[in-house]
């Protein structure tokens, strides 16, 4: 075996021929499926603009910047959770929360979670967590567990802890 390295027709044919692939990869798969994906992007990109600019006519205050001095309504788990799950089209039968009551440690409030999702994708998780840490900065993942299903490609169990400072 140590014997075929050392053979130069590798180095002068085999490694240039393996080379040449990669460009006709690119040229061949990789360039149709990016265009048909953007194609498909901009597509619903014009279904979506009537529906932004309904928003837009029913409700204008939303381009406003929030008034600093306005106090938003406090943060609940169930709230939030649900609001970002529906948002990621994770429905409620996979979405199991066990919220704990409120603590204050050093002057500091705090309350933990754990959210169990059930039979979802890692790209809904994914999508999951960074959009309910982007809406809650105070929210902090502590623990993430993934479990896969065995023999599914892409299914997963998840087993989430969050904690929230007040």
């Amino acid at each position: 075996m140590k014997e075929i390295y050392k053979n130069p027709i590798i180095y002068y044919i085999a490694v240039p021929v393996i080379m040449l692939w990669w460009p006709l990869l690119v040229w061949a798969i990789y360039l149709p499926n990016a265009r048909q994906e953007l194609k498909d992007m901009m597509a619903q990109h014009k279904q979506a603009e009537p529906v932004m600019m309904e928003i837009l006519t029913l409700d204008p205050g939303r381009l406003e910047a929030a008034d600093p001095n306005e106090t938003t309504a406090e943060f609940t788990y169930d709230r939030a959770v649900d609001m970002i799950a529906s948002l990621c089209g994770i429905p409620p039968s996979k979405c199991d929360l066990n919220a704990r009551s409120v603590q204050t440690s050093g002057g500091q409030k705090s309350q933990s979670a754990n959210v169990k999702l059930s039979q979802i994708d890692i790209t809904k998780f994914a999508r999951f967590l960074s959009t309910i840490q982007m809406r809650w900065p105070s929210l902090q993942c502590t623990k993430v567990i993934l479990t896969q299903k065995p023999g599914l490609k892409d299914v997963w169990d998840v087993d989430v802890d969050f904690k929230y400072y007040y």
